[in-house]
């Protein structure tokens, strides 16, 4: 999953900023979505699939359980993954919790297609389990897109533009987006 979540973020515009130089990036990206996996989603969030593991979603609910010492201790290994860039990240993740809404939500920390099967429903697919969830129990979800071209697809699922922001250091824009869902409006 780590390696296709790479694949798919390979061009991302916030990987680029983080990961520059286009050597590497896609293994470095797979380490990066290795230990947010192991040490963030899978044991505080959920995670879906689709067969195949052609996509996946990477979600934290509205109270995640706190990261144990040892997933915050794995996490250091960040340093040696972001080679240089890591002030830019600190600085990059400070200005995202500083937007991040407080008010609980389900978080769609990471969403990636597999490159030859994107614009074939498998986003969809990843979201519509959690999205169900937020209606029917009257909560809403929030997202930090960092694509303009997607905007138009979260929109398509009921998010809205609530703000954009641009990187520090000469980084991209985000569009942070947010869904009310028709319980708890």
């Amino acid at each position: 999953m780590a390696a296709m979540l790479g694949r798919a973020f390979v061009d991302d515009p916030v990987a680029a900023y983080v990961f520059p130089g286009a050597p590497g990036r896609e293994d470095r990206l797979r380490r990066f979505f290795e230990l947010q996996l192991r040490h963030n989603y899978l044991p505080r969030g959920e995670v879906y699939t689709v067969p195949g593991w052609l996509g996946a979603a990477l979600w934290l609910p509205p109270s995640p359980a706190a990261s144990s010492v040892a997933d915050v201790l794995a996490h250091l290994s960040l340093v040696l993954i972001l080679a240089g860039r890591l002030l830019a990240m600190r600085r990059l993740s400070v200005l995202l919790a500083g937007h991040h809404p407080r008010r609980p939500h389900y978080y769609l920390g990471t969403i990636g297609t597999e490159p030859a099967h994107q614009h074939q429903g498998v986003g969809s697919a990843l979201l519509d389990p959690v999205l169900h969830r937020c209606d029917s129990d009257g909560v809403p979800a929030y997202l930090e897109c960092s694509k303009l071209e997607n905007v138009a697809f979260y929109r398509s699922h009921g998010f809205e533009v609530a703000e954009e922001v641009t990187a520090p250091l000469g980084g991209p824009t985000l569009w942070l987006m947010w869904r009310d869902s028709p319980a708890s409006d």
